[in-house]
């Protein structure tokens, strides 16, 4: 890159700048492959893939920003991105960096498209769970085409009017289980809604100088062409998605996605990327571990095996790490440098 003067932070962010839209299409692509290699390494046949969106306030007029759906700070200017996750082994398969005022499904098949492009020949199945926010006909078209599963929450303006009408099978004392088909406009066929009531409690309601015992329900529907599941099954296996929240976070908040902003929007979009990528790599790195290390988020992982005491010293032509003798996680930190050298190996 022709740098004579030490780097620093202006340095790259100009040089990130100059890379434009090319050089974050080109960053995309140049991970997929690495991406598609470490789910063929996990010996995986099947997939679940959650895909969510998330939003990125700034504090700024940073282009592409714009008001749009911000439910933590409504009217702030933000980024709305979306992500999907090998849920299997919590890695993130692709993601796209977008403007602020794109409403949840905005792309999301041809997010979906690229995504199953990603995947290797290995896996045969996928299983792809959204909250309601893509709750979709033409998703729904192109997962039965290729022959995918999936499992949506229902998003629809009379729902609640709609579930009340409906006859309820009880399942215990508190829940209760239906299903019904319905088509919205625009959808190519009918297809079978799963709706789950839970009895939260009893109001007692004054009519006609009588008090009445009047039961309140949580409400929660689904649309999935799984058919074997009912919609009690369906609702359990729905809230395990919430574990791709967890990952999210950490994404944003320990490895800075979306925190690190310019003024351009491509450049924001590779260090948005760059983000990402580091996230996977700290996956993959606790993944070869054989699961040891699974558990630890990355701030922790970081703190254990990167943020550790030691010089590194170049000498003679070879660089070492020398570390401090008596390093609490040194024995665990051997152990994995030890699995991650065979890896690259």
């Amino acid at each position: 890159m022709n740098l004579i003067n030490r780097i620093d932070a202006n340095t790259i962010s100009t040089r990130i700048k100059q890379l434009g839209q090319a050089g974050a299409i080109t960053l995309q692509e140049g991970v997929f492959p690495i991406v598609s290699r470490w789910i063929e390494k996990s010996n995986l046949k099947k997939l679940t893939i959650d895909m969510d969106s998330t939003v990125s306030g700034v504090y700024g007029s940073q282009e592409g920003s714009a008001k749009g759906y911000n439910p933590a700070k409504k009217g702030q200017r933000s980024y709305h991105n979306l992500l999907c996750f090998a849920s299997d082994i919590k890695l993130v398969l692709n993601s796209w960096f977008r403007d602020g005022s794109a409403y949840t499904s905005n792309g999301a098949c041809a997010f979906m498209k690229q995504t199953l492009a990603v995947l290797p020949k290995s896996i045969k199945k996928v299983f792809v769970r959204c909250d309601s926010g893509f709750f979709d006909g033409k998703l729904f078209d192109l997962l039965e085409q290729r022959g995918h599963d999936y499992l949506v929450k229902v998003k629809l303006k009379n729902l609640y009017t709609l579930l009340k009408t409906q006859q309820w099978e009880a399942v215990d004392e508190k829940t209760s289980q239906t299903s019904f088909d319905y088509q919205c406009n625009g959808w190519k066929k009918s297809r079978k809604l799963k709706a789950v009531r839970i009895l939260v409690e009893y109001q007692y309601v004054k009519m006609f100088e009588a008090v009445t015992k009047v039961p309140v329900y949580d409400y929660y529907c689904y649309c999935s062409n799984i058919e074997a599941f009912s919609g009690v099954e369906l609702h359990r296996l729905y809230k395990k998605r919430g574990e791709s929240e967890n990952w999210i976070e950490q994404a944003k908040n320990q490895l800075l996605a979306s925190k690190t902003l310019t003024q351009s929007f491509h450049a924001n979009d590779i260090l948005w990327q760059l983000s990402i990528l580091a996230y996977n790599i700290s996956v993959m790195m606790r993944y070869e571990t054989n699961l040891k290390f699974w558990h630890q988020e990355h701030k922790t992982f970081r703190e254990w095996f990167i943020e550790l005491p030691g010089k590194v010293i170049d000498s003679g032509r070879q660089i070492k790490l020398k570390m401090y003798e008596n390093y609490y996680h040194k024995a665990n930190w051997l152990e994995v440098d030890e699995k991650i050298s065979l890896m690259t190996a």
